[in-house]
């Protein structure tokens, strides 16, 4: 008895940890701009009455918990709801409650196994919702895990590979290298390269069928790749899509390149497009800057479009004012002009509320625009 007190190191008196019981709490922790969060783990200790005759099985639930710390599943996400009043260019004003308007709401599971040597298998699966119905998707008909679908491995010293559905490289450049993250209702980058029609980038923001590479940080430095399978030896002009990335990162200084070739259809053809984006940040403590340009060539149209973005981050007592303007010059259609200002406000680490108001400017019509008040929850 005294032998195995030492090994688990018992007091008198008491159970070790492990053998009494392990209750876990996710805590999602992330920056603002970020698609995606990843919660973090606290264990609450209790303790309980040692017996002689526990000590056998406090043993084996000891080793359970440690077989168990080695894997582990997630659930998280990430609820936004909003009143405002939203008007297209040329169109008119409709008022009401809206999901999504700053981040779209979501929520997803995902899992590691340690298979030990540095190397880790992992999935993730994420749905879309839109809360104010509660209906699943971004829209009707879109796929259940639309926003993430996917499974790999993992090494500490050679990168990951995934294969499923993968967020894109583009998505992931344009959001970050924004004052606005990922909004669709608000952000003028994201609309300008994902909603503006003719001028935009084709292929949606993830990618399916995909296989997709990132590399661990090298001093700073990260490289990605990915590619999308045609999967169909029928459809006429249907082909496959690939991309390259490369991105820094370091306390203040912040840039990425990053360039897709899309070719592949989805349900319903879609025009080929050729995208190159650099994005860039600093951080200047009193406030952030953000500058993005890119191109996007349509090699179905001939097509081709400028789009420009510059944008700060001012913090300011338990949140921050961000800023954004934007600007998408299309050789073949109408230019836009996008200006958005917003207040975010922390209540806690994981709760936020916002106010933010959009100019929506298109040659040759009626300007749009639009304004928010609403809240962003994650758990």
């Amino acid at each position: 008895m005294a032998l195995l007190m030492h090994v688990f190191k018992v007091r008198p008196g008491w159970a070790p940890v492990g053998a009494c019981q392990a209750i876990a709490s996710l805590v999602p922790t992330a920056d603002l701009n970020l698609p995606f969060y990843q919660p973090r783990q606290k264990v609450f200790i209790m303790r309980i009455a040692l017996r002689p005759n526990l000590l056998a099985g406090a043993a084996l639930a000891l080793m359970a918990v440690t077989a168990q710390a080695q894997s582990s599943v997630q659930l998280y996400g990430l609820v936004d709801l909003s009143v405002g009043s939203t008007k297209v260019p040329g169109g008119s004003s409709i008022t009401g409650v809206d999901s999504g308007k700053m981040t779209t709401s979501y929520y997803g599971f995902s899992g590691t196994e340690d298979l030990g040597g540095g190397l880790s298998a992992q999935f993730r699966l994420e749905a879309f919702l839109r809360a104010d119905t509660g209906d699943a998707g971004r829209f009707p008909g879109d796929a259940y895990f639309a926003r993430t679908s996917s499974v790999g491995l993992s090494h500490k010293s050679f990168g990951a590979v995934n294969l499923g559905r993968n967020t894109t490289q583009l998505f992931v450049s344009t959001l970050i290298f924004n004052a606005l993250g990922d909004s669709f209702g608000y952000s003028p980058s994201i609309r300008h390269y994902f909603t503006s029609g003719a001028g935009s980038a084709t292929g949606d923001t993830g990618w399916n069928d995909s296989i997709a590479y990132s590399s661990p940080s090298l001093s700073g430095f990260r490289f990605g790749a990915a590619v999308a399978a045609k999967e169909s030896a029928t459809a006429v002009g249907n082909g496959g899509n690939w991309s390259v990335g490369l991105s820094y990162f370091s306390k203040t200084l912040a840039a990425s390149l990053v360039h897709q070739d899309v070719k592949k259809d989805g349900a319903a053809p879609v025009n080929d497009t050729q995208t190159t984006q650099l994005g860039v940040s600093y951080d200047f403590g009193v406030a952030k800057a953000f500058f993005q340009y890119g191109e996007v060539e349509n090699t179905t149209t001939t097509n081709k479009t400028d789009i420009l973005g510059v944008g700060v981050r001012l913090p300011l007592g338990a949140g921050a004012v961000v800023a954004q303007y934007g600007t998408l010059d299309p050789s073949q259609a109408l230019e836009r002009k996008t200006l958005s200002l917003g207040y975010l406000h922390n209540l806690s680490r994981r709760t936020e509320l916002y106010g933010v108001v959009m100019s929506d400017k298109l040659e040759g019509l009626s300007s749009g625009g639009g304004y928010s008040l609403g809240i962003r929850h994650r758990f």
